[in-house]
């Protein structure tokens, strides 16, 4: 299906903020991070406030012209897979947890638990989140979204990463040209995360 994008800007926050928070109060791995419901939609905003925030600093955020969609994106270069622009592990995760919920250990975990398996040592697109308005799901838009840039991976000969939340995100990844590698991750008494790599399709 064909979806209008465009890169988002600062006045974009908001509405990205919103559009995340509500895409993701019901994934699994937000429900680990924040496990009391009533507490997750009080809360769970200053997290992807705090990623919307490094992204826009560090990376591009592509959003739907209708608002219905986003997708965070950073760029990776070559040697640690981090390079200090993601709250992934050490100082900063410590920082980010400091931002959005002191007293929640998990804030922190996530973070950390990630920056393990994340993939260095080759530069390639880190796709962090990808949210759908609750009432556009299953429609397609998220694909098309990704699409837009994993063309330019395919063009550029960028390969692309991500960690997949629950089973339904690892397989539309996996149709999109994405493959799990590795061990996927168990959050400790919690769900599965997928690491999923995609190297760039001759065209």
């Amino acid at each position: 299906m064909g979806v209008a994008v465009r890169t988002a800007g600062a006045n974009d926050r908001e509405v990205i903020v919103r559009l995340l928070d509500q895409a993701f109060q019901q994934d699994p791995v937000s429900s680990w991070v924040f496990p009391d419901e009533a507490y997750r939609r009080e809360t769970h905003h200053r997290l992807v406030g705090a990623f919307t925030d490094i992204v826009m600093a560090e990376g591009r955020i592509d959003l739907a012209e209708d608002g219905s969609a986003c997708a965070l994106w950073l760029s990776v270069p070559d040697g640690d897979g981090h390079d200090g622009q993601d709250p992934e592990g050490g100082d900063d995760a410590a920082q980010l947890r400091a931002v959005v919920d002191p007293d929640n250990a998990r804030v922190e975990e996530i973070a950390n638990l990630t920056a393990g398996i994340h993939p260095s040592g080759r530069a390639h697109a880190y796709l962090w989140m990808v949210g759908v308005s609750p009432e556009r799901q299953g429609q397609g838009v998220g694909s098309a979204l990704i699409g837009t840039v994993l063309e330019r991976c395919d063009r550029d000969g960028v390969p692309a990463y991500l960690e997949a939340s629950n089973a339904r995100s690892r397989d539309l990844y996996a149709r999109l040209g994405f493959a799990v590698i590795g061990e996927p991750l168990r959050l400790p008494d919690g769900p599965l995360m997928w690491p999923m790599w995609r190297e760039p399709r001759a065209l």
